[in-house]
């Protein structure tokens, strides 16, 4: 293999790569603060993000009243219950899921989108949603840095952007795109909490990555889809046995190694299906 000067080492990028894998969208908190130099760097890490003509569209909102936070909370509790009724036969299902944690994070960030974002043009000009791609990236580098630190995120979505616009005196042409939750976690989720609940199943690399053209699915030379990262669920498990003196961890099934679930919450909500094979609906596209 080629020395390359410009690569982290083996332990920066089993790092990166274990962030990568270990992040989770958290809807349970356990109220402890957040160290303000933490969130500091949490938020510093999201406006470091890429934009399209470097035009940096994000606004941070950070909800520090008590009295708004509840009335966020109520947005999304409204929404909740409208898209219940929106997924037909599967309403009951969808309202045991715990969607949010806004009373119970310790931090509570809306990010949006600014009210002068049209006036760039560079990346735009064919495809103007790329503001919305640019704060998605800041969004993601805000959960790796969390996770790197130990705190848990959730993205809520479950809102009518007018509401929360008015709700936070946002400017016309301005929009609200997530309701981040941050905060101390007691467990973080051993998988995506979605799969847990039995509502649906990530899909493979190998069914979503092409060669030349949309349908072609046999790829030329390495079997790309099937390949493992440095932070898939058996790297993260074999690092953690090797930590915990254990040498010889040959070929992980991290299905055998699934961390506790200690929170009390957690048990309750995910007993059902603990231990289970999981019967998932297919992911619908």
């Amino acid at each position: 293999m080629v020395s390359n000067p410009f690569s982290f080492s083996s332990d920066e990028k089993r790092a990166v790569y274990r962030a990568i894998a270990e992040r989770r969208d958290m809807r349970h908190f356990n109220g402890q603060p957040v160290d303000q130099d933490v969130l500091s760097r949490i938020l510093i890490a999201g406006h470091q993000a890429p934009s399209v003509g470097l035009m940096q569209p994000w606004r941070f909102i950070r909800i520090t009243e008590q009295e708004l936070r509840q009335q966020i909370h109520h947005l999304v509790q409204q929404e909740r219950l409208l898209t219940a009724e929106a997924l037909g036969d599967r309403k009951e299902q969808f309202l045991r899921l715990k969607v949010e944690g806004i009373l119970q994070c310790s931090e509570l960030i809306v990010a949006a989108l600014s009210a002068k974002r049209d006036e760039h043009l560079f990346g735009r000009r064919t495809m103007p949603e790329m503001d919305l791609a640019s704060l998605a990236c800041a969004i993601q580098n805000i959960w790796l840095a969390a996770r790197a630190e130990g705190i848990g995120m959730g993205w809520v979505s479950l809102f009518e952007p007018n509401d929360l616009m008015k709700l936070l005196n946002m400017p016309e042409g301005s929009q609200p795109v997530a309701i981040l939750c941050i905060g101390h976690v007691d467990e973080f989720y051993p998988e995506p909490m979605l799969e847990m609940e039995r509502w649906t199943k990530g899909r493979e690399l190998s069914e979503l990555i092409c060669e030349n053209s949309w349908d072609n699915f046999k790829i030329a030379g390495a079997p790309i889809g099937s390949l493992k990262f440095l932070g898939s669920k058996e790297e993260s498990m074999a690092c953690a046995l090797r930590r915990d003196g254990v040498t010889d961890s040959g070929n992980i099934e991290a299905s055998k190694y699934t961390l506790p679930i200690k929170h009390a919450a957690y048990k309750k909500s995910f007993a059902p299906f603990m231990g289970q094979k999981r019967e998932t609906q297919p992911t619908q596209l």
